[in-house]
Order: C-alpha cells, then sequence, then structure tokens
C-alpha cells in the first residue's frame, strides 16, 4: 500500500494537486493525467538498462519522473488507484499486431476498476494506461464503440478467451487490439519471465527499439528512433528529426520525458546510437 506522500507525489508527478474521493468522475480526470504526462516506452530497455516490474518499484520509477511500459505503467496506476480506494482488478492480457492473430499470452497486465453507477449498482471499467496511444479515458466494459477525440475503439466479446473481452484499436494505429482475460490476476509473479524476455533477450522485438508513445485528448504522437508521428483529425505528420538537440526537446516537450536518470554522456551515447540505425535504416530503404 502507498503511504499519503507516495501517493500526493504520484499525484503531483501526473499534474493532479489535491486527493479526492474515488468518483468515476476522478478516476477520468486521473486516467487522462497519466496518459498525458507518462509516456509509454521502451528506452531503459533500449539503452540497456531495464527496470523491475515490482510494483513498489514501478510506483518509484513514476514519481521519480521516469516510465516504462505496460508491467510498469499500468502497475503502478493500479497501485495509485488502490490506495485512493477503487476496486481494481489485474488480468492476463495480449496485444495483437497488425496482420497477425488474437492472443491472450501474458505480454500485457489488463486493469479493470468497478465502479458504483447511479442506481446502487456495481459496473466493470476498463482503465489501460500502459498502451501508449489508446485510450485516454476509461471505457465502460459494455459491448459498443466509443469515440475520443480522432480514434474510435470498439468493445467486443474475445475469440481467444470465454467471457473475456476485447478493445479494438482505431484502424490508422499501430495495432489491432488486445484481448483480455477475465480472471483475476493476484500478483504480478506470472508476468515476470515475460518481462524479463523483453527485458533481456536477444530475441526480444525491444533491445534494438527506441520507441516512445503517448496519447492526448486529440491527438498521439510517437517517437521511434528519429521518426516523429503525430496523429490527429487530420491525419498523420511525420517529421525527421536531424538534431540531437531537437531529439531531445521533442522528448522533454511532447512525451514529458527529460532522461533524468541519464548523464549527459549517457544522453550522447542514445543519440548516437539512435542517428546511426535511422542512418542505415535509410540506406537500406533508399529514404
Amino acid at each position: 500500500m502507498l503511504t499519503k506522500t507516495e501517493i500526493t507525489a504520484y499525484l503531483n508527478r501526473i499534474g493532479i494537486e489535491e486527493i479526492q474521493a474515488p468518483t468515476r468522475a476522478f478516476l477520468f480526470d486521473l486516467h487522462r493525467a497519466h496518459v498525458a504526462n507518462v509516456s509509454w516506452q521502451t528506452l531503459d530497455i533500449y539503452a540497456g538498462r531495464p527496470t523491475s516490474i515490482d510494483v513498489q518499484e514501478t510506483v518509484q520509477l513514476m514519481i521519480n519522473h521516469r516510465s516504462g511500459y505496460c508491467f510498469h505503467l499500468n502497475g503502478a496506476f493500479a497501485a495509485l488507484l488502490r490506495a485512493l480506494g477503487y476496486q481494481i482488478s489485474w488480468h492476463r492480457a495480449g496485444v495483437q499486431p497488425i496482420g497477425e492473430e488474437p492472443r491472450i499470452n501474458s505480454f500485457h497486465l489488463g486493469v479493470t476498476v468497478r465502479l458504483r453507477n447511479e442506481t446502487g449498482e456495481i459496473e466493470p471499467w476498463i482503465v489501460d494506461v500502459g498502451l501508449g496511444d489508446m485510450p485516454y479515458e476509461p471505457l465502460p466494459l459494455q459491448f459498443g464503440e466509443y469515440q475520443q477525440g480522432p480514434a474510435k475503439y470498439q468493445v467486443t466479446s474475445s475469440s481467444v478467451a470465454e467471457h473475456g473481452w476485447r478493445l479494438e484499436h482505431d484502424p490508422l494505429h499501430a495495432y489491432a487490439g488486445v484481448d483480455y482475460s477475465p480472471e483475476v490476476v493476484q500478483d504480478l509473479d506470472l508476468f515476470i519471465p515475460n518481462h524479463e524476455y523483453y527485458s533481456r533477450s536477444s530475441d526480444s522485438p525491444w533491445i534494438n527499439l527506441f520507441l516512445l508513445r503517448q496519447r492526448h485528448a486529440l491527438e498521439s504522437n510517437e517517437l521511434r528512433g528519429c521518426v516523429w508521428k503525430k496523429w490527429d483529425h487530420s491525419g498523420v505528420e511525420s517529421t525527421e528529426i536531424a538534431s540531437q538537440n531537437h531529439w531531445l526537446e521533442v522528448m522533454s516537450s511532447i512525451f514529458n520525458e527529460r532522461l533524468v536518470t541519464y548523464s549527459g554522456l549517457e544522453r550522447d551515447e542514445l543519440w548516437k546510437r539512435v542517428k546511426k540505425q535511422h542512418e542505415d535504416w535509410k540506406k537500406l530503404t533508399n529514404k
């Protein structure tokens, strides 16, 4: 359980000034603030400095202006919600890349929150701040379509888990959707082998991928190496970043990532590696 000092520090990290009662309105404020201020990223894995998914450690990661990917983000956010008085549950989940089959392989951590509605009934909500570019707000665990800014999501039944559910992503974005298992997970131990694979295996897709993603109310952003993409109502805008100063400025102003635990020399080395990969990619693809 988080201490009051930790709760306050976490709230300050995401731009929330005070503790409030665990209402639906406050849940929406928390979710929006988290995805807008804490990016999804592979940065530490790429740098060879993977961090633990122990909940207490991930909470400290967030408080100290760093980030991670789904296990860090959803694990820490769920701990914050529980400390604020929300009824939360963890679930096994799996992200479906475009062109591949749906799966629940425990490579994603799902979260639901149970809220009492106006008639006193308990309703489940999908909460997910660990997907980078979706969703901006909690979604009711009720089948249907939901528009959030420029992106449209669909909640449906899962084809790979009995009584499970699926969150379909907007067709313009990075993956097809996420499937969730209905069974409640009591701790994160079962996710540790998958985190180790993502963090340390030579076969991990993230070992050599510098990637940050972030969602805002009316747009979502991605920084993949030297290429910054922005999606909004007008479409997709792509910018090639040519200098280290511009790269650091985009990370700071768009993704709220200031590399506070990296020295100046380490930042220089990160940029050199990212820039070289980008130039090699351009040669290979004749860009």
